[in-house]
């Protein structure tokens, strides 16, 4: 009898899944898309199709997808004003949505990390100290103005923002030879690895669908969303700090309290020998203990519900 009950309970859930699955198709390519000020027309066979995949990858990507969202609300508000500050498009901020999935602490198996997984090497190019005590690949301040300056040198050389983005994926130098090689300077019509080439089109459907999630199948309560932990105050740092523990107690907050908010502190101490300044965000832990109903809303079109 119990056996017939669970095989009639999956069954239902079965069908369940399977409805939901056939009520949510992915949305159809645009006639085009404006991405920093550049139109984007899909009239082209193999630009249709390539936008199509990621449509459908998006669209049935949930866990993903609905992840990023939620943490779009609290980076989003920290991330847009640098951007503009820095002269970049707000649209980069979908770049940083597919290198990361909105994961602070993301780690790439060839050891890109942080939002916008910079290599040690890329890193350190753009101004990001990188070693085993600091990591400012995971300061998302220094990542983003790091991440900035590699897009305005890129658009200086190529003049076009989709080609920028490419060349974020594939690399400057590989981005050059290829506009050598294939005499084209729009990255939209080159032939590139299959990885740079779905990138263009993912950053794009990333930009759609935040847009207007709804069109994916998303719907989302404000208590869904994550809300941003302001800081309570930055301490300015130019000597040594043996112990992070004790600093944390110091300033009225435990270590791991201490730890997400400057996840560029890579160990329990701060060596700066060289008396670098520095400078330590205190979180507001008040503001971690928050009624979900009353969530701040950062873009009104994430709540459809």
């Amino acid at each position: 009898m119990r056996r017939q009950l669970l095989l009639f309970l999956i069954s239902v859930i079965s069908c369940f899944i399977i409805s939901v699955k056939a009520q949510t198709v992915p949305p159809q390519v645009p006639e085009s898309v404006v991405f920093a000020g550049q139109k984007i027309t899909f009239d082209r066979a193999d630009l249709r199709e390539r936008m199509d995949r990621e449509l459908i990858a998006f669209t049935y990507s949930h866990n993903m997808s609905t992840l990023m969202i939620k943490r779009a609300n609290r980076l989003f508000p920290e991330i847009e004003p640098i951007l503009k500050r820095m002269g970049v498009p707000d649209d980069f901020k979908y770049l940083m949505v597919i290198e990361s999935n909105l994961d602070p602490q993301a780690v790439s198996g060839a050891g890109a990390a942080g939002l916008w997984q910079f290599t040690q090497a890329t890193g350190r190019e753009y101004g990001l100290e990188v070693n085993a005590n600091i990591d400012e690949r995971y300061n998302t301040v220094k990542a983003t103005e790091a991440a900035c300056k590699f897009l305005l040198k890129a658009y200086g050389k190529y003049q076009n923002w989709m080609t920028v983005a490419a060349s974020y994926n594939g690399g400057q130098q590989g981005m050059d030879r290829r506009i050598e090689q294939q005499h084209q300077t729009d990255a939209m019509d080159m032939w590139l690895v299959d990885e740079t080439s779905r990138y263009m089109f993912r950053v794009i459907a990333a930009k759609m669908m935040f847009e207007n999630p709804a069109l994916f199948g998303f719907s989302f309560k404000r208590e869904d969303l994550y809300p941003y932990i302001p800081i309570k105050e930055q301490i300015k740092i130019t000597d040594p700090i043996e112990d992070l523990v004790k600093f944390a107690e110091d300033h009225g907050i435990t270590y791991a309290d201490l730890k997400r908010a400057n996840l560029w502190l890579r160990e329990t101490k701060l060596n700066n020998k060289s008396h670098r300044t520095y400078y330590i965000d205190i979180p507001d832990v008040k503001a971690q203990y928050y009624n979900p109903s009353k969530t701040k809303v950062h873009n009104p079109a994430w709540v459809t519900r």
